[in-house]
């Protein structure tokens, strides 16, 4: 189960990314066109949440089935001595769950905005951010905290 986890995870983040700069774009285009915020643009939104939403849920249980994390946990102090454990122990996993939680204000402050120039603000703004931690936080093959391979 943990190597399928693995696979899916490292799979599903090529749809996080993707539908982060979807968003993005098309909230860029919208802010700065002045384009009416349409269904099509409110759906994007929606995935966007939902897709980071899917794959938070996947670390999450992947988190708890890690060997990796398994031995992080069984002695924190020394495992921050590995920065490979400390990334995933501790750093991932934070950056992550914060990343998940700016996409989410943001998706959910964008819905109430009267109007449309400020939901696709309100988007592009927070779905920024969020992007930023993202990239900043995936385990990259050229990444100098944790290198992974592109797919697993």
């Amino acid at each position: 189960m943990y190597t399928m986890l693995l696979v899916l995870h490292s799979a599903f983040r090529w749809l996080v990314v993707f539908s982060l700069l979807l968003s993005l774009y098309r909230s860029y285009r919208g802010y700065w066109g002045n384009r009416p915020f349409t269904r099509t643009e409110d759906r994007i939104r929606h995935w966007t949440a939902t897709i980071a939403h899917v794959q938070l849920m996947i670390g999450m249980v992947l988190y708890f089935q890690s060997p990796l994390i398994k031995a992080f946990l069984q002695d924190v102090g020394s495992s921050r001595e590995s920065f490979a454990l400390l990334f995933f122990g501790m750093i991932h996993s934070t950056l992550m769950l914060a990343a998940i939680v700016l996409v989410t204000i943001g998706s959910a402050l964008a819905k109430r905005k009267p109007t449309d120039r400020l939901k696709f603000k309100t988007m592009l703004v927070w779905y920024t951010v969020a992007a930023i931690v993202i990239l900043i936080a995936i385990p990259w093959p050229f990444s100098p905290f944790a290198a992974r391979p592109y797919f697993r």
